[in-house]
């Protein structure tokens, strides 16, 4: 062939894309970065200063984990498939991250406790009072023994009681008066955190010890062992994190809404609507309504639907006059926050209504 001078070898080619030759030989084979010409000859490949942009692609998808049919649909196939192939790779990659994370984060905890001693200390009446509020999120009928069971994680200089049982998550921020050691997290059967709640409100602090002979809670003058559960919890961070940003804040009268959600109890769902100053609970058939007033600082342009079952729990379990609820779209979660007391959160998950809206 004339002009090979302005083709490069394939050991220069591969200098100027970050393959080696081998790769290069293997992708010919493969069909996916063919060389400009062969030499008849002496089967010598060479390759165009064109081919590097494509090479360069080639490399980057390789790198990142793209199997070789799928980089041959993005190099050569339909714009629209290449775009799904990349999409689909893509979230198993956030996948895989995920689940890395959450794998090395328990292999850290684990050996941050090991042979270590963690004690928070803890107003008694607010840990009695967390536990209340946290413990109605936990499931009752449990296929996952997990949830039946409420997330005690000390970490960041706080205390987080989380409970959730797929429909709703309830969460409690304490800061301890004390706090000592490394970061932990503890399971407690709900119903056996019933029963400390109970004991931790007739004093003044509580102090929770957790190390390698197991966990106790101790006051001034008594000390009890709690028994702890080994099952993995859900990963309440991330469904924290995943919630989209909320759209729309309402504001209301909890016991008025409860009581509201209440009178519909033997409903399999109920409807929300928000106009200007009012709240509407309903039916979803648009009967048997009960307006509120309320604060809304932008109108829902649709009714959400929930189970009573579910919400009227979260509302009972927040604490003063008012509450806050968060919405980001009729079919997320709906973080329902007491307005004066950001420390308790509640996720509630919207039911579909079926009925026209």
């Amino acid at each position: 062939m004339d002009g090979t001078t302005e083709l490069l070898s394939i050991s220069a080619f591969a200098r100027r894309v970050g393959l080696a030759p081998s790769a290069l030989r293997f992708y010919d084979d493969c069909r996916v970065l063919r060389p400009a010409w062969v030499d008849g000859a002496t089967g010598y490949r060479f390759y165009s200063p064109a081919q590097e942009a494509r090479a360069a692609l080639l490399r980057g998808l390789r790198d990142a984990g793209l199997p070789l049919a799928e980089v041959a649909v993005v190099l050569d196939g339909p714009e629209r498939e290449g775009r799904e192939v990349l999409e689909r790779h893509l979230e198993r990659m956030r996948d895989r991250t995920q689940a890395a994370k959450t794998a090395i984060a328990a292999a850290l905890r684990s050996l941050s406790t090991a042979d270590s001693k963690t004690e928070a200390r803890i107003g008694g009446a607010e840990l009695a009072s967390a536990v209340r509020q946290v413990v109605p999120a936990a499931a009752s009928d449990v296929e996952r023994p997990a949830l039946g069971c409420v997330l005690i994680e000390i970490d960041d200089g706080e205390v987080h009681l989380v409970a959730t049982d797929r429909y709703r998550l309830s969460m409690r921020v304490l800061r301890p008066a004390a706090l000592e050691g490394g970061p932990c997290r503890l399971l407690v059967h709900a119903a056996d955190l019933i029963e400390f709640g109970q004991w931790a409100a007739r004093f003044h602090q509580v102090t929770i010890q957790v190390g390698p002979d197991g966990t106790r809670a101790r006051s001034t003058s008594e000390s009890r062992v709690l028994v702890t559960v080994d099952d993995q919890f859900p990963d309440y961070r991330e469904m924290l994190s995943a919630l989209a940003p909320p759209e729309y804040r309402v504001i209301v009268d909890r016991l008025a809404l409860r009581d509201a959600v209440n009178s519909h109890g033997d409903a399999a769902r109920i409807a929300l609507s928000f106009s200007g100053d009012e709240m509407t609970v309903s039916l979803p058939d648009h009967s048997i309504a009960t307006t509120l007033p309320a604060v809304c600082h932008q109108d829902l342009p649709q009714r959400i639907g929930f189970d009573p079952a579910v919400l009227a729990p979260a509302l009972e379990a927040g604490v003063g006059p008012d509450v806050l609820l968060e919405i980001a779209a009729a079919d997320r979660p709906v973080v329902v926050r007491s307005a004066d007391q950001g420390s308790f959160t509640t996720l509630v998950m919207p039911v579909a209504l079926n009925t026209s809206s």
